[in-house]
């Protein structure tokens, strides 16, 4: 009875969870009369797959998952080569002010981005980046949170197996290809995971960086096409499915990893 009962409540909540994802796609193959009828359409009669053609004829949405790929693509590559790297510096080297400047590194998580934003768009501007796919990517190639995880993860190794190593010749690059790396792939899941779902669905620098509708990213062209046509529910109901399906897809496909990667990072 009570593992019936717990399987139970996990499936109510999963529903809960699942429907209101359900019905935006039931809404993006609704016709707009439907999606302003009094009554609520679970599922259209006559699903309207030409929404999605739709939505592309009247705003350029191939541009805007293009930016999106890239930009989030670019940061979440940029994240998984330098974050391990510098994690792995904070945990297995030693040298003055190391402890400092970690904690002054963690004090950046407390700032926040309104805080870093003018300033960056000034920076960006003098470098003459602003509409720019470097503009969007470069000050977010690093990222505290991700180090910390990295950090936390490459600490427990055994300095046994890198000392072996240094005595064999080995270089400090190639101890961190072929032993750390090697070890740290749940953690560098995670952190790919999380870099790419927050950068996909990152709004505000964006929205300030860009000034032309060619360099706008989905969330940022799918707002200002909401204020545009703000009654057509079943084409911005269309343009959220097309933001939703990359994040699920990837976290389908890195699933076993994150599993093991948040569970090993909790017990180290």
């Amino acid at each position: 009875m009570r593992r019936a009962l717990l399987y139970t409540l996990l499936t109510v909540a999963s529903l809960v969870m699942v429907l209101p994802l359900l019905y935006m796609l039931s809404l993006s193959l609704q016709t707009e009369a439907e999606t302003l009828s009094a009554e609520a359409v679970v599922w259209p009669e006559s699903p309207q797959w030409g929404n999605y053609a739709e939505l592309f004829a009247r705003a350029p949405f191939g541009d805007f998952i293009v930016n999106s790929l890239v930009v989030a693509g670019g940061i979440t590559l940029a994240h998984l080569l330098f974050d391990p790297l510098v994690g792995y510096v904070f945990a297995k080297f030693r040298f003055p002010l190391r402890n400092t400047l970690f904690v002054a590194l963690l004090a950046t998580l407390m700032v926040p981005f309104f805080v870093r934003m003018i300033p960056l768009y000034v920076l960006m501007a003098h470098l003459g980046w602003i509409n720019t796919y470097q503009g969007l990517i470069t000050p977010f190639l690093m990222d505290a949170f991700g180090i910390f995880l990295m950090r936390q993860f490459i600490q427990p190794i055994p300095d046994d197996l890198i000392h072996a190593a240094r005595i064999d010749g080995a270089s400090e690059f190639a101890i961190y290809r072929r032993i750390i790396l090697p070890q740290t792939r749940p953690a560098l899941a995670v952190l790919g995971l999380f870099t790419f779902v927050f950068q996909w669905n990152e709004f505000l620098w964006p929205l300030v960086a860009t000034t032309t509708p060619e360099m706008r990213t989905i969330p940022v062209g799918l707002t200002l096409f909401n204020q545009e046509y703000f009654t057509l529910w079943h084409l911005t109901a269309a343009g959220s499915v097309i933001l939703f399906v990359p994040t699920a897809v990837l976290f389908i496909v890195t699933q076993r990893y994150f599993v093991r990667g948040i569970a090993l990072t909790g017990l180290r």
